[in-house]
């Protein structure tokens, strides 16, 4: 009997599979806990219909992504941080003072941990620190310290 399953079935399926199982099986265990659907022509043609809606889905965050990475790519965020001699840091600008300064100076808000920069910020002046926007879209935000 061909199912559709509707959840991921450990060892025999995922969700929007359409798989051949045992008849016994599909009836007493997949289709009676609702793990899986019958395959007849409506259902298969409403899973049809959820894969297209959920590729336009995915379609636009992507584009909302992109936009995003120019809208990035033209702007600069300034970050202030108290520095010694020699124009180094006390301790160093992290990412969270980075995504806090993009809220307040250009109202775009990007999750600290989607910024790649694992030692922080160490000197003054500019630096280019990537941001990973989508799995397939990654940005640059252009950071400026200044000495407080």
């Amino acid at each position: 009997m061909k199912v559709i399953f509707t959840q991921d079935v450990k060892g025999k399926g995922k969700k929007g599979e359409i798989k051949d199982v045992p008849v016994g099986y599909a009836n007493n265990f997949l289709i009676k806990n609702n793990y899986a659907v019958e395959a007849t022509p409506g259902n298969l043609k409403q899973l049809e219909q959820q894969n297209k809606r959920a590729e336009a889905d995915r379609q636009k965050e992507i584009d909302d992504a992109k936009a995003l990475k120019s809208k990035l790519e033209e702007i600069e965020v300034e970050v202030s941080a108290k520095t010694g001699e020699g124009g180094k840091l006390f301790g160093s600008v992290s990412t969270k003072q980075i995504a806090e300064a993009l809220k307040t100076q250009h109202d775009i808000k990007i999750d600290k941990r989607k910024m790649d920069l694992p030692q922080g910020i160490h000197a003054l002046g500019y630096t280019n620190v990537p941001v990973k926007l989508d799995k397939e879209v990654e940005g640059t935000i252009r950071v400026h310290t200044v000495e407080k």
